[in-house]
């Protein structure tokens, strides 16, 4: 296909459909930009960030003039890479990367995708207003949240995500607190911890609710790995010199304080995650880091109606084949939102979707990594998926719901006595979900609950909502109305 000669300072789609969209400039997406327009492929790239990277490649606001932001980050002189061949394709007029721009619908029309973004907040003065974009394929690199797991005090200022924590010290170069526990389930947690004791702060513990017992029947997988068994081993080892103490099997199961957490209750966990009376012990801190691993996702896919997929974590992750390729004709999708994986994982498979999208052999070293470390995501999946009694930490006074204020016993009250069978209909008699976060913090508790008081848990399904995020009603009001047939 022939190389586009587009400005690259233009508005997005404004020259006529691209061969490619690319949703989400995090690794995936960037992997996927820069192979595509390597195939040669004319690609927009749209983000709803203010620079390139996701989460994982956040890097701090040049404005802190900050010299060494790659200290703070694993792999970054692969995120250097992708920016030099990014910045390049933008210069030849390959590839329109559009920054602030949230993508919150999408439609196929006239053999193309039309992609309705609206400016972020934070673009600044000049930014180009965002308008409808065309393009003949989709890709959909739209990452991934924190899972969230509430229990008494979980409110509290001072307690915050996993990846939050991590995040205000990438992107603000600002600690959480100075002493501060970390907790929940997954190896985040490791990386998290020794970020945040490699910038100074103590931490006293890292609380993990799983097994490391659970990788036991996958030594095949982990020795096909040795890089992901030496990145734990670098973690581990930080910890050990910050005298930080790893208590697996067990899980914060309330936090105290007033106006800022001071305290955190942890007690030892049975097989699910039921907490085992008689070992709760109480650890000082002003700060708790707390995260249940990651959910994919998928708001733009389920629009569209993407088929989804169970992954071994529990959540609801896109069902893909071999070339990355959705259920949906014309769309494609790589990294976390066919299933938690990592940023590796997510480079691979965004070079391998693009080689997909242009009709390229892919090739074979490729695909065997992609097939390396997704079987490695899907033991880690598995060994961390939150157990069945974790609910049993929620009294009937917690707030499940943040945004609307719901407590686990209203949940409960609509299961048992109000006759629903399913989240959707909890949230129809509760509100809970309906909040601004759009269920995106109660949504594993709801369904978790749901499961617990007799309720079907069935496959694990993720809400279709035909916006992607919310959007002002002007700018919904100033869409042009279809002709008639």
């Amino acid at each position: 296909m022939p190389h586009s000669t587009a400005d690259p300072t233009a508005r997005p789609g404004a020259a006529g459909p691209a061969d490619l969209a690319v949703v989400g400039a995090g690794p995936a997406g960037l992997a996927a930009a820069v192979t595509a327009a390597d195939l040669g492929l004319t690609v927009t790239l749209l983000d709803a960030g203010a620079r390139p990277g996701g989460q994982y490649y956040r890097h701090p606001d040049p404005a802190l003039g900050t010299a060494r932001a790659k200290a703070l980050h694993h792999d970054w002189p692969a995120f250097e890479a992708l920016l030099r061949r990014l910045r390049a394709h933008q210069a030849a007029g390959h590839v329109h990367y559009a920054p602030h721009h949230h993508v919150w619908a999408v439609h196929r029309a006239d053999r193309a995708w039309t992609l309705h973004a609206r400016t972020a907040e934070s673009a600044p003065a000049a930014q180009p207003p965002a308008g409808p974009v065309t393009a003949r394929a989709l890709l959909l690199a739209t990452g991934s949240y924190e899972r969230h797991l509430p229990f008494p005090g979980w409110t509290l200022p001072g307690v915050l995500g996993a990846g939050g924590a991590q995040a205000m010290l990438k992107g603000g170069l600002v600690l959480p607190g100075r002493r501060i526990v970390v907790a929940g389930s997954g190896p985040l947690l490791l990386a998290v911890a020794a970020s945040l004791a490699g910038a100074g702060a103590r931490v006293p513990a890292v609380v993990e609710a799983a097994s490391y017992t659970g990788y036991a029947g996958s030594a095949a997988t982990l020795l096909r790995n040795p890089a992901k068994l030496a990145e734990g081993a670098r973690h581990g080892a930080a910890l050990l010199r910050a005298h930080t103490r790893l208590l697996a099997r067990h899980a914060v199961v309330e936090a105290h304080g007033t106006d800022r957490v001071t305290a955190v209750t942890v007690a030892r966990l049975d097989r699910d995650w039921r907490p085992v009376p008689g070992t709760a012990r109480r650890i000082p801190c002003d700060a708790l880091a707390v995260g249940h691993g990651l959910v994919p996702e998928l708001s733009l896919a389920t629009a569209l109606g993407c088929a989804t997929r169970t992954a071994p974590d529990g959540t609801a992750a896109l069902a893909l084949d071999q070339e990355l390729r959705t259920s949906v004709p014309g769309v494609w999708s790589a990294g976390e939102t066919g299933g938690i994986g990592g940023a590796q994982l997510a480079l691979a498979e965004g070079a391998l979707a693009a080689h997909s999208v242009a009709a390229v052999p892919a090739p074979a070293a490729l695909r065997r990594t992609r097939a390396r470390l997704r079987a490695f995501a899907d033991t880690m999946g598995a060994a961390h998926r939150p157990g069945t009694g974790w609910p049993e930490w929620l009294p009937d006074a917690t707030d499940v719901c943040r945004c609307e204020e719901v407590p686990a016993g209203r949940v409960r009250e609509a299961l048992t006595e109000l006759g629903a069978r399913d989240a959707r209909t909890v949230k129809l008699l509760t509100r809970a979900g309906m909040g601004w976060c759009q269920g995106r913090m109660c949504g594993p508790a709801v369904a978790a609950l749901c499961a617990g008081s007799g309720g079907s848990p069935g496959e694990a399904v993720p809400d279709r909502r035909p916006l992607a995020c919310p959007v002002p009603l002007r700018e919904l009001a100033e869409l042009p109305v279809p002709a008639d047939d």
